[in-house]
């Protein structure tokens, strides 16, 4: 299976705010997670890019139609990138196809965090 990598931010000019969630994650700590970022963005402006990476078991909170899509929905809306990890998506069966609207890919997330921190983007891990 080949992940496309569709990065929404990619032509962001300037640092923004990665936020990293990896490992298991229960629907509540994602929903969390992407409160937080909405948070960011409210203090940050809408200048600032902001992403979300999940990696890890995670990713499956990403699908169509899980307990978090109305968190993911919402985050969206407020213009935070939403990224799934594509090995990890790999390891968990899924496919591009299988991930909520509006969640993007990045083919490896560890490879994704290093560009970004070379970029100036500031990291949190949560």
């Amino acid at each position: 299976m080949s992940v496309e990598t569709t990065v929404p931010e990619a032509e962001q000019a300037g640092p923004g705010l990665l936020i990293h969630s990896a490992g298991p994650l229960e629907q509540d700590a994602l929903a969390g997670v992407l409160r937080s970022a909405a948070n960011a963005r409210a203090a940050l402006g809408q200048g600032t890019g902001i992403e979300v990476v999940v990696q890890g078991p995670g990713v499956k909170l990403l699908a169509k139609n899980s307990p978090a899509t109305e968190a993911i929905t919402n985050a969206g809306q407020l213009d935070v990138g939403i990224l799934a990890c594509g090995n990890s998506m790999r390891s968990a069966g899924m496919d591009d196809k299988d991930l909520a609207p509006g969640v993007g890919t990045v083919p490896a997330a560890i490879a994704h965090l290093a560009r970004r921190q070379w970029d100036g983007w500031a990291y949190a891990r949560l």
